[in-house]
């Protein structure tokens, strides 16, 4: 064995601490440091030469909690709050079922076929309804009757606890596959590193080289390309796209806002149908009915809507085209708070409600008998067979002392702008337009038609998921377009005037390569001018 004295410890050998050998002198301890080198002999490498360096420094003491025989305590996991602790101490097992790919497109089918079973059947009528459309002696497709649809709650589909459950579990799928697949993805996208070696550049899907060029001329060109490029020495690094990495996040973050609105609209929401003769009022409350158990009334309830004045446009054949309701709002102190004329598709809006015209109706004709009146007759719809024309029909008693049976004269409108009119006997007698003046002499009776009273048929609605409905789709096409960047990857090493380069990206990959290629035609070449410089 050799001793070989060292001031310090050299480069690649193992340190090792030691107490062994002590010289005392005069009460003070010193340490002698030395290096022992010896030879160990294997059956595959022969002679192997080690160096064992002893330290000149002595050992920490050991304390109590450093005993080689008492185990270190462990530290307790760190917990983080919040939806991203919950996905963390779920069982990774169920996040790995829940983001399957193809369960949520099942999940997404079983919804898709829901909502078309929903438009299907009928949706807010009562039970005799589906019981009388769906009995049990006649079911469809042999099982399927009005029992179905009121045990799985089919009548109101989209706040049903089958579709909501549905939703709930798609967005269970999309949070699991954010956390387990796209967060790592995005991690993994952002963690870059310069390439020392050419070898590992040429790997790349593209590489190239270039015998007489400069790194710091190609991190120009690619900066002029949109390439955000870092430099160190020799080595190039340079990204673009690197939001496309994101954009799947964001479409999953779309649809959650978009499922979460219209669960909101379906279980949030107050719908109400209301049939109001002109100059007639109506509390907006008394028409409004919840749909769900997220379903809270606001302010605005108390608002009274007044019918102003309802009319119709005809077109020239005269059937009617466009019908408008002139309709004023008070609020609960009786102030006129907005006015506004509706029609179809221009509804009015005010405090979260939603005021539709939608269907119209012809509630009385006033006319005037002998002179005398006006009296209000009430107009009821008549059954006709088949189509969707529209007629309603009233009837004037006639005093006849000789006739024990109630006669009278009848009139029959199909809108506003005429009234047919028959004597006693059914025949017809003459047509008469309000407010002509123009009597008419029916059975020895004169009669004027001064006015027909139409009644307009509103929609009221809330519905508070609406704006984040359109949030979401909004999000979801800003990033449906955001993931189709390509997150293009380049690297690049110069050694000596060569420059090696190799890049990759995730999508387009015939276009990166082309798009490589084109920016490596313009990095200038090195041209030798003489033997002592290179100038460019």
């Amino acid at each position: 064995m050799e001793i070989l004295l060292k001031p310090s410890l050299p480069r690649n050998t193992l340190s090792l601490k030691s107490q062994s050998h002590l010289l005392r002198s005069n009460s003070h301890l010193r340490t002698l440091p030395f290096t022992i080198s010896c030879k160990l002999r294997t059956s595959q490498d022969g002679n192997i030469s080690k160096k064992i360096m002893l330290s000149e420094v002595a050992p920490p003491p050991l304390s109590e909690n450093d005993s080689p025989n008492r185990e270190a305590p462990a530290k307790p996991p760190r917990r983080r709050g919040g939806a991203v602790g919950l996905l963390q101490r779920f069982p990774r097992r169920v996040l790995t079922v829940l983001s399957n790919l193809r369960l949520a497109i099942g999940e997404m089918f079983t919804i898709a076929a829901l909502m078309a079973l929903g438009t299907f059947i009928e949706q807010g009528e009562p039970l005799d309804f589906y019981v009388q459309k769906y009995p049990e002696d006649n079911p469809v497709l042999g099982f399927f009757t009005w029992k179905w649809i009121q045990t799985l709650g089919f009548d109101h589909m989209f706040s049903s606890p089958v579709f909501l459950g549905m939703l709930i579990l798609l967005a269970t799928s999309l949070m699991a596959c954010t956390y387990t697949t796209q967060i790592p993805i995005v991690k993994v996208a952002r963690r870059w590193t310069f390439l020392s070696s050419s070898e590992t550049i040429r790997k790349q899907e593209v590489s190239d080289s270039l015998p007489r060029a400069s790194v710091n001329d190609l991190g120009v060109i690619l900066m002029g390309a949109g390439y955000e490029v870092f430099v160190k020495g020799p080595a190039l690094y340079a990204f673009k796209g690197l939001a496309g990495r994101f954009a799947p996040i964001g479409v999953h973050f779309a649809m959650l806002l978009i499922m979460a609105g219209g669960t909101l609209s379906a279980a949030g929401s107050f719908k109400g149908v209301v049939t109001v003769p002109q100059g007639l009022n109506f509390v907006v409350g008394d028409v409004l009915g919840p749909s769900g158990f997220l379903s809270k009334p606001t302010e605005a309830f108390n608002t009274e809507v007044h019918v102003n004045k309802f009319y119709m446009d005809y077109y020239d054949s005269g059937e009617v085209s466009q019908f408008h309701t002139d309709l004023s709002l008070y609020d609960i102190d009786g102030k006129e708070v907005l006015r506004k004329t509706i029609s179809v598709n221009d509804p009015l809006r005010y405090g979260g409600i939603t005021i539709y015209q939608t269907d119209w109706s012809i509630s009385a004709l006033q006319v005037l008998k002998d002179g005398e009146g006006p009296f209000n007759l009430a107009m009821a719809p008549l059954q006709l067979n088949g189509g969707d024309k529209k007629l309603y029909g009233t009837f004037l008693p006639v005093d006849d002392p000789d006739s024990s049976q109630v006669k009278g004269i009848s009139m029959l409108a199909r809108d506003l702008q005429s009234v047919v009119l028959y004597d006693q006997e059914g025949k017809f007698a003459g047509v008469r337009r309000p407010n002509s003046k123009l009597p008419i002499e029916i059975d020895g009776k004169k009669i004027e038609v001064v006015d027909a009273i139409g009644s307009s048929g509103l929609d009221l609605k809330t519905d508070p998921g609406v704006p984040v409905v359109y949030a979401g789709f909004g999000a979801l096409m800003l990033t449906t377009c955001i993931s189709l960047l390509s997150h293009s990857q380049i690297w690049a090493l110069q050694d000596g005037t060569t420059v090696f380069i190799g890049g990759k990206t995730n999508r387009a990959k015939a276009e990166f390569s082309s798009e490589v290629n084109r920016l490596l035609d313009r990095v200038p070449e090195i041209v030798e001018t003489s033997q002592e410089g290179i100038i460019q």
